[in-house]
């Protein structure tokens, strides 16, 4: 049987070389590890800091969800070094921010005007970046997961900018990047190589490994940094299959410590949920990660401000 509806004929497209677009982001952008950054001066994150390397010495999960900004925000090198030194140990992220990692470590530059390249119909319509469904094709045939594929891909490349890709540190380090993608999200869907079969099984593994990665969060921490769908939904799911398992195994999983980093003013005890009447209700990461799912025994904590401030000055808590 077949659709009774027409489909786009993804052949009519013309892909344009990636060195054609102007690019919003370039690397001046990306701080080194030495460079100053806007203040931010919570003492509350040396509570966070502490919590990491008391997670880090019993072995339990420190996690770390993002939206693409984190990258955008120029602060790869520090999540690199979080990651080297072991302070996180699972990345999740969405399919933009893999293209912004594969954009950056090939080119040295990412990011589109949106308002300059959708008047035209090239936006996202670039042949370099299209490569990105290639591996995702090839992660899915060998059995691996998306965000594992990219790595191992960006790391093995001559890329000229590859120390700065997340994803290539994490597969050296052998810490999972977990990409999870919405079908139509991603300007790699508008290509003619995109295959969607291979990229729902390779980022359905990332979930499944994700959820693995939730089993040990007893006692652990959960970041989520401006991600305001994906690290709440991602979470929430992972988290009932994780709890699913250890009740049939006679253990719990309740202490543990949500952090959410964002730009969203929460008026008053974020501890709290808001009733629906509030249009602050809607905001994902506030109910779920900082009040649902630690209400039986878990903590959270809020930090309002800009990336290029709070993950710097979370890593000089650690590196202190």
């Amino acid at each position: 049987m077949t659709s009774k509806y027409p489909i786009f004929d993804r052949t009519r497209l013309r892909v344009q070389p990636l060195g054609d677009r102007a690019h919003d982001l370039k690397l001046t952008n990306w701080l080194s590890l030495d460079d100053p950054t806007p203040e931010y001066g919570d003492a509350r994150l040396a509570t966070v800091a502490n919590r990491l390397r008391q997670a880090k010495q019993q072995g339990s999960a420190r996690i770390l969800m993002m939206g693409a900004h984190l990258l955008r925000a120029g602060v790869s090198r520090h999540l690199i070094d979080l990651i080297q030194n072991g302070w996180i140990d699972q990345v999740a992220m969405n399919g933009a921010g893999a293209i912004h990692d594969y954009e950056l470590a090939r080119i040295g530059a990412t990011t589109e005007s949106v308002a300059r390249y959708i008047r035209t119909g090239e936006f996202g319509l670039w042949q370099e970046t299209g490569e990105l469904n290639d591996w995702i094709a090839e992660a899915a045939q060998l059995g691996l997961g998306l965000g594992e594929n990219v790595g191992r891909r960006i790391a093995e490349s001559d890329f000229p900018h590859r120390d700065l890709s997340v994803l290539a540190a994490a597969y050296r380090a052998g810490v999972p990047v977990t990409v999870h993608v919405g079908i139509g999200y991603d300007i790699l869907h508008e290509h003619p190589n995109c295959d969607g079969a291979a990229t729902g099984a390779a980022s359905y593994r990332d979930f499944l490994i994700f959820a693995k990665t939730m089993e040990r969060l007893e006692g652990g921490v959960m970041l989520s940094f401006g991600s305001a769908i994906m690290a709440p939904e991602v979470y929430l799911k992972a988290l009932a299959m994780a709890r699913n398992v250890a009740a049939q195994e006679g253990r719990t999983i309740r202490d543990f410590l949500s952090v959410v980093f964002d730009l969203v003013p929460i008026a008053g005890d974020w501890r709290a949920e808001l009733p629906k009447t509030d249009p602050g209700y809607y905001f994902r990461p506030h109910k779920t990660i900082l009040v649902r799912t630690v209400a039986d025994g878990g903590q959270s904590e809020y930090f309002c401000g800009g990336h290029r401030a709070t993950l710097p000055a979370l890593w000089r808590h650690l590196r202190g």
